[in-house]
């Protein structure tokens, strides 16, 4: 039987693709060596399991029957190998985390280089959403942590405040003057575009809200998906771009970008991770709200 297993491999192959020149190809193996391994089964049993023709090879009733219970075992031996990889994987710490790519790519990145630095052997997924759809990943239990911008309403989450952040409206200094000599006796409000994220976006809200307490119109708004789209479309010079003045402050001091008066400062609003109450003391999400010194997984 032991003796047999590697040749009950190369005649499953062969019966499979029906072709000892395509299973030669598949396993990497000789066509002479695949006809002498097919032989040598047929001699350990006793029977003919091929039908031998122009166009290939066709199974023999007992090789047909013999391919049956091969296949079967085949099946059992990938399910266990299977379970087995599925059980190890069970075994590896896993952190599901949600943020908006421009969280990402701007506060996150840092928090999980020094997370993986200390912690490696966690696997780490990341869902890049906004702080709505990355609340209600939590809520149905896809993800474990999210970084949000905090929302007026944060029932049933633990929310730990990271840092502050202000919005802003930038463009180039060019457009800017582009803009006064086009329409100089017209307010910047009504002549230029003004560049904001979608609706759905919770920076988008916060701003339009701002907008609508001072009583401020813009005539011409073009929507960017992105964060950094709105900053790289600003210094190209397309508009004015409303930011979160912190993830330019770079470009503010090289004088690449300028911001434009719109007639108040935004309040500044918190930045946050954010869990389910009953996480918050995870051993997988704690060391992002509280000193880690002494966690271990």
């Amino acid at each position: 039987m032991q003796d047999n297993l590697s040749l009950y491999y190369i005649f499953y192959t062969v019966a499979s693709t029906g072709s000892i020149s395509h299973s030669s190809r598949d396993l990497y193996i000789s066509q002479p060596a695949i006809s002498k391994a097919i032989q040598k089964l047929e001699r350990n049993l006793d029977t003919i399991l091929f039908n031998r023709n122009s166009r290939g090879v066709t199974l023999t009733p007992d090789g047909e029957l013999l391919f049956e219970k091969v296949k079967a075992a085949l099946l059992l031996l990938d399910e266990g190998e299977s379970s087995i990889r599925h059980n190890r994987s069970r075994s590896i710490p896993k952190l599901r985390l949600g943020a908006s790519s421009t969280l990402s790519k701007y506060v996150l990145l840092s928090h999980l280089k020094e997370y993986i630095d200390r912690f490696p052997h966690v696997r780490i997924t990341i869902s890049c959403q906004s702080t709505y759809q990355t609340l209600q990943l939590l809520d149905e239990e896809k993800i474990d942590l999210g970084l949000i911008g905090r929302p007026q309403k944060l029932r049933g989450y633990f929310f730990q405040p990271l840092l502050q952040i202000q919005d802003t409206f930038v463009c180039t200094e060019q457009y800017l003057q582009n803009q006064k000599k086009l329409y100089p006796d017209e307010s910047l409000l009504q002549t230029a575009t003004f560049m904001m994220l979608d609706d759905d976006n919770i920076t988008r809200q916060t701003v339009n809200t701002q907008l609508k307490e001072h009583r401020i119109e813009l005539s011409h708004i073009l929507e960017v998906t992105t964060m950094d789209l709105l900053i790289q479309f600003a210094e190209i010079g397309l508009g004015i771009a409303c930011v979160i003045k912190d993830f330019v402050e770079k470009e503010l001091k090289e004088g690449t970008l300028i911001e434009v008066p719109v007639g108040f400062l935004f309040p500044r609003r918190e930045i946050g991770f954010v869990c389910r109450q009953k996480d918050a003391e995870s051993s997988l999400i704690a060391p992002f709200f509280h000193n880690a010194a002494d966690i271990d997984f």
